[in-house]
């Protein structure tokens, strides 16, 4: 088990819908503990299956004001609250951009564990905006399209320019 080379920002990956995990087995229990390692290495606060370049619905996530790691496999959101909290987000495969994105504040989801236990759960504020946002890349949506057109370039031509600069 060792942390994984990220994928980068374009890369078509990126925008890749991941397949539902099928067999709960000793292949999954790597993956879940190399996405760890990257995860605590990159540092982030969560990543998917897709950012180490596997397309697999495989999230893990880890607050920054906690020691929790939290694994959540074919995670699915099933409702969303009207209210709705405005937070910065940004991704390990575009290192330096973040933008204000705006999501439901609160959701209910559900997943699976390493084992292929069913559950079940809610979540508020920043966990809450954290899960939408590795869910949306499980489902091929990247957090620069949840923005508006000219935010979104702007973001790329920021991201672009800092690439350029470091030789």
């Amino acid at each position: 088990m060792a942390a994984r080379p990220l994928v980068m920002f374009p890369d078509p990956r990126l925008k890749q819908r991941a397949d539902p995990v099928e067999a709960f087995d000793r292949a999954l229990e790597s993956l879940a503990q190399d996405l760890i390692d990257t995860l605590v290495a990159a540092p982030a606060i969560g990543l998917t299956a897709c950012h180490i370049g596997v397309p697999q619905r495989v999230v893990a996530i880890r607050l920054a004001d906690d020691a929790l790691m939290r694994l959540y496999v074919n995670p699915q959101i099933l409702w969303t609250s009207p209210q709705m909290r405005l937070e910065r987000e940004g991704s390990v495969s575009m290192p330096g951009i973040s933008e204000e994105v705006e999501r439901p504040a609160r959701i209910g989801l559900t997943w699976r564990t390493l084992s292929g236990a069913e559950e079940a759960g809610e979540a508020d504020g920043f966990l809450a905006v954290v899960l939408q946002h590795e869910i949306d890349q499980l489902d091929g949506v990247f957090w620069l399209d949840r923005l508006s057109r000219l935010r979104r370039e702007r973001a790329i031509r920021r991201y672009e320019k800092a690439r350029r600069a470091v030789p």
